[in-house]
């Protein structure tokens, strides 16, 4: 069984940046195989895709995101990053990673990060 824990949210002002960590225990040298994706949940909205990285490393970005947030993965850490910057307040919300291996999901708890002056 694989835990994911977020961590590095917290409130800063527009124009600020954060970098989130998600750490994978529980799937040893298998990390590197997953699909790891980052989510973000608005209050009151749908869960929305922010960024896909494939087992090689390849990132794929959802609008309007594309530019401002940088994905990567640490595999040897277990652990992928999201770095956020130039932060809007509509960018408020839960950010939560992912993991899908063979059609098993793996979801972390999320991290809130809130943009307020």
């Amino acid at each position: 069984q694989v835990q994911l824990v977020e961590s590095g949210g917290g409130q800063v002002h527009p124009g600020g940046s954060l970098k989130l960590s998600c750490v994978a225990s529980g799937s040893g040298s298998s990390f590197r195989h997953y699909i790891m994706r980052w989510f973000r949940q608005k209050p009151g909205k749908e869960r929305e895709l922010i960024a896909s990285i494939s087992t090689g490393g390849k990132v794929n970005y959802m609008d309007p995101t594309e530019g401002r947030f940088t994905a990567s993965r640490d595999d040897p850490r277990n652990t992928a990053y999201l770095l956020l910057n130039d932060l809007k307040p509509e960018d408020t919300g839960v950010y939560l990673c992912n993991a899908e291996l063979l059609a098993q999901n793996y979801w972390g708890r999320g991290t809130q990060v809130t943009i307020s002056s």
